[in-house]
């Protein structure tokens, strides 16, 4: 048998109209009828020679595919409900004028180098350019990279420029109101699986069989296509924001400051006191700016892993735990440890991928804490010449249980050094008048 087909008649609704055949192809095999798919060689010179990403299953190019998955991410599922819901033709094609990059990064050398860039498709925001013709000729192939350019405001820019942090240059911060220029990048996750495999310390078998099995079975071909290496995955993206001319970012002879950040949405967005977050990220951003001002380089990353990549659901009930079970800087990790079975899934392996793309070789002022995104960027051969803790001030009362923890655990810092006896009187706020339970 080659080709897997179930009927579709027993999940349709009676008389529920259908734009697919009545057999479902489930999978494909390596040598099967038909199939063909598009020569991809990851990790060569230019986009022409290692070829187009393509992972549509529309019409001809179901047999064609040189990858698995689908394009946006966690927002496929999405684009899928567009389409079940008939406000979306399964066959629609984008029309990307005018859609281009509105800098064009210059080609490194990481672009051609399959160990330095294993997560995102090094020439995902050129497509258009690079195959025009294979556009033009109808094939679905999509851009997993856009850059454009946007102008942002933030409370904590407006304040450092009241209290004489920053100043108005009329170019990067363009007014009092704290109004500041930016060039942004957003990137969905492309993975080359070898790669991957590689960076984690696992055999690409055992990658593919653990992310087939705890997705539910969702990519069968990820058991059945050994030949196809490339898989874009439901997960989230990240954005890049650079401060100050974008060219600026791949050149050693100007100071760079970064922040790597890591999504909260309850901190950074609601602006939570339970976590340092949001502070973290307003003094990233305000150091950026202050780098690119002085003539070098400013850059934010905003990596989409809620909760340290463990979930908001599961981040919630930590808090419960925490509460309700005494809340103290010497049990932080444990609580995590009860509910998701690890401190931490963020694995920061494939974070340094997009430093390599922008061409970064050298950190001036790295803005984290935290050890394993040192480790991770070091390891890759990039230097990192200072790192710059949180300032004390802009700490909330209710996060020194996380933050003196994280510091006790091996983060980073220039202040005090914890001990576990002075974290047991490290305490959070309790739930007084709300519930104020302790088991």
């Amino acid at each position: 048998m080659t080709t897997e087909d179930i009927p579709t008649s027993p999940i349709q609704a009676p008389n529920s109209p259908t734009r697919y055949s009545k057999h479902i192809v489930l999978t494909t095999y390596p040598g099967q009828s038909g199939v063909d798919p598009v020569p991809l060689t990851w990790g060569a010179p230019d986009a022409k020679s290692r070829g187009p990403i393509v992972v549509s299953r529309s019409g001809p190019l179901l047999k064609r595919r040189n990858a698995m998955g689908a394009h946006g991410g966690s927002y496929s599922i999405y684009n899928a409900l567009a389409i079940a819901a008939g406000d979306l033709p399964p066959d629609f094609r984008p029309d990307f004028r005018n859609s281009e990059p509105t800098f064009n990064f210059p080609w490194q050398p990481a672009w051609a180098d399959k160990t330095k860039i294993v997560s995102m498709d090094p020439y995902g925001h050129d497509i258009v350019n690079q195959f025009r013709e294979e556009l033009d000729a109808g094939w679905d192939i999509r851009p997993t990279m856009a850059i454009t350019r946007a102008n942002m405001k933030l409370a904590e820019i407006e304040e450092a420029l009241r209290k004489g942090e920053l100043e108005v240059d009329g170019n990067i911060v363009v007014d009092e109101s704290g109004e500041v220029r930016v060039t942004k990048v957003a990137v969905e996750p492309v993975w080359y699986l070898p790669g991957v495999a590689e960076r984690f310390g696992v055999d690409e078998g055992t990658l593919r069989r653990t992310l087939f099995e705890h997705t539910g079975g969702s990519y069968p071909e990820l058991i059945t296509r050994p030949d196809l290496k490339i898989f874009l995955p439901p997960i989230g993206g990240q954005t890049v924001y650079i401060f100050g001319p974008p060219e600026r970012v791949s050149d050693e002879n100007v100071k760079l400051a970064l922040r790597i950040h890591d999504e909260c949405n309850g901190s950074d967005v609601f602006q939570s006191d339970i976590c340092t977050c949001r502070p973290y990220l307003a003094f990233g951003i305000r150091e950026a700016i202050r780098e690119a001002q002085n003539g070098g380089s400013g850059v934010v990353i905003y990596f989409r892993k809620e909760g340290r990549a463990l979930g908001e659901v599961i981040k919630y009930l930590v808090y419960n735990a925490r509460k309700r079970g005494g809340d103290t800087a010497d049990k932080y990790f444990t609580r995590t440890e009860n509910i998701a079975g690890v401190r931490d899934m963020r694995f920061q392996a494939l974070m340094p991928d997009i430093l390599h793309w922008l061409g970064i070789k050298k950190i001036d002022r790295m803005l984290s804490m935290s050890n394993m995104k040192h480790d991770a960027i070091v390891q890759t051969g990039i230097e990192i010449v200072e790192r710059i803790p949180i300032p004390e001030e802009m700490i909330p009362s209710d996060s020194r249980v996380e933050i003196d923890a994280k510091i006790n655990a091996g983060y980073f810092t220039t202040g005090k050094q914890h001990t576990m006896e002075d974290l047991a009187n490290v305490r959070g706020r309790g739930w007084e008048k709300w519930e104020d339970v302790t088991h």
